[in-house]
């Protein structure tokens, strides 16, 4: 398999696409054709573990990989996710939730960053690899994580300093190992990102990656869960074969919305991708009239994976929906960079409008939304599945004769944002996050992660903040 760049101009395989991570002209490398699953190859997925699952669709993109290695890698890496990684929770009639928040940091980017130490590995030789991140509170953990004294590999992450839970921050500066190094950064998500951008395209010869699903090879696995969810409800008998399923996705960065939509180009039974976010809702306008307008402040929410003006898949998707014109791409990525804002074309938006929609939710709104679904059925959800939540119940208010079976995607363990979710469920605030945690168990019963637990008595050992304009110093001292 070949991989092109959304900008144009660059070609070359999926594993050389791993490593740089973005293409020289600043695009992102997308596959050069969508390869197929057949009727055939998803009734063999049926019987495979969900290693086995991602290994199968892995495989299509990476073709260089040796298919042994890649599914015994696989194994071995999702064997911390307990028996099921990405269990299907039936909610209500039609509704189901996937839960993606059993990995070793409770949130779906261990899954997403599972397979990079083999990718990585393979890709670049036996070189010493250092792995850039910039976390919006949750990939940067589960890189930190996987990483963490791993041989052959270092690890150094950014975040923005006021815009992630207590808990995440938490998990951030009480990382243990040797190899890795974290930064706050006293701005945006979005500055984060773009110094990693910019630390890539400017590395010369150093064996730099990233883990962020700007990535390819971030991005991949996540296409496999929808997939496995997908053959979950075949083999429970809660679909007949064929029959079509919607997708309700917290979109921050799009990356999740992205990978059902290449799932669906895959030949996934997917109708509809319904993307929710929270204030910061320049993607929903965007979905409405095809205007996107990253004009704007950033709005502080309780669900702060979604607190992203510009979401770092949008390249992708305008890539594919214009029919993957690169220059017509180019030209619209020059100018959300210099005017913060470009537009579609009616038949563009035509063509997203069949496959996507969007929709919000407020701070109250989303509260509103957990509460419900935590006093009719016991369920308890983290802050950002609960604005999917509210957005799949606007859906089916407003299409109350729409049949078809619902997925809402949970990514985060509620106790990634104990404080936010015990106020929803209980109206209770609390300052501290271990008595949130607490009480949130007290109220709930719901088992709290081990490695929550172990969060209060780790000390702190990474406290530096800098300015966004430094963090290019932060990456040559750290390569020292």
């Amino acid at each position: 398999m070949r991989f092109i760049s959304t900008r144009g101009g660059e070609k070359t395989t999926a594993l050389d696409a791993a490593v740089k991570g973005i293409a020289a002209n600043g695009g992102l490398f997308v596959p050069e054709k969508i390869p197929a699953v057949t009727d055939a190859e998803l009734e063999k997925m049926l019987e495979m573990s969900y290693p086995e699952r991602v290994a199968a669709i892995l495989g299509k993109f990476f073709t260089e990989l040796d298919g042994a290695e890649l599914s015994a890698a696989l194994e071995e890496a999702y064997s911390r996710f307990g028996a099921d990684p990405a269990p299907l929770v039936r909610a209500d009639d039609g509704v189901y939730m996937l839960e993606l928040f059993h990995g070793p940091t409770c949130s779906s980017k261990d899954m997403s960053v599972a397979a990079l130490p083999y990718i990585f590995k393979k890709a670049c030789g036996g070189k010493s690899v250092t792995v850039l991140a910039a976390t919006s509170g949750d990939v940067g953990k589960a890189a930190l994580e996987l990483f963490k004294d791993r041989a052959g590999f270092k690890t150094l992450v950014f975040y923005p300093a006021d815009g992630i839970s207590k808990m995440q921050k938490l998990q951030l500066v009480t990382q243990e190992g040797k190899n890795v190094g974290v930064v706050a950064v006293k701005g945006s998500f979005d500055d984060c990102l773009s110094a990693v951008k910019e630390t890539l395209l400017n590395c010369g010869d150093q064996a730099l990656v990233t883990a962020n699903s700007i990535n390819f090879a971030a991005l991949a696995p996540r296409i496999a869960y929808y997939f496995s969810a997908y053959l979950d409800m075949l083999s429970s008998e809660q679909l007949a074969e064929g029959e079509e399923v919607d997708f309700f996705i917290p979109c921050g960065n799009l990356g999740n919305a992205l990978a059902a939509y290449y799932a669906k180009l895959m030949g996934l039974p997917v109708r509809r991708i319904h993307c929710a976010t929270n204030e910061n809702n320049a993607l929903c306008g965007f979905l409405k009239n095809g205007v996107f307008d990253a004009n704007r402040e950033l709005v502080k929410t309780t669900s702060p994976n979604m607190d992203v003006l510009v979401p770092s898949e949008l390249e992708r998707l305008i890539f594919e929906i214009s029919g993957r014109d690169a220059k017509l791409t180019a030209k619209r990525m020059k100018s959300l960079a210099e005017e913060g804002t470009f537009c579609l074309t009616e038949n563009e938006l035509e063509k997203l409008n069949g496959v996507f929609d969007g929709g919000y939710a407020t701070e109250e709104t989303c509260v509103e939304a957990m509460y419900d679904v935590f006093t009719d059925i016991g369920y308890v959800m983290d802050t950002n599945a609960g604005c999917a939540m509210k957005v799949a119940h606007d859906w089916y208010e407003k299409n109350k004769k729409d049949e078809t079976k619902a997925v809402i995607v949970a990514a985060d363990s509620p106790y990634k944002f104990p404080q936010d979710v015990l106020y929803a469920m209980t109206g209770n605030d609390v300052k501290d996050s271990f008595k949130g945690v607490k009480r949130l168990h007290d109220a709930t019963a719901m088992a709290v992660p081990k490695c929550i637990k172990e969060l209060r008595d780790k000390p702190v050992l990474f406290s530096k903040a800098v300015d966004r304009k430094k963090l290019a110093d932060e990456v040559a001292e750290f390569l020292k």
